[in-house]
């Protein structure tokens, strides 16, 4: 149970510092680049979320002895 609520912290961080990074970037000019740090971010959290969607589907697999 403790590695889902650090994940989720882990979701939560980044979110937080590319919402930062993207307003600091919007305010500066740098439109572009803001959707480019935004896109970032959210490849990077969907890896770690498609990460644990596999151990759940390797894990029900294992349940069902599905091979």
């Amino acid at each position: 149970m403790g590695a889902n609520v650090d994940l989720i912290f882990k979701i939560a961080t980044i979110g937080i510092l590319i919402s930062v990074l993207n307003q600091v970037l919007i305010r500066s000019g740098r439109e572009e680049q803001a959707m480019f740090t935004t896109l970032t971010g959210v490849v990077v959290v969907l890896m770690m979320v498609i990460k644990e969607i596999k151990v759940l589907f390797d894990t029900v697999k294992i349940m069902f002895n599905l091979y």
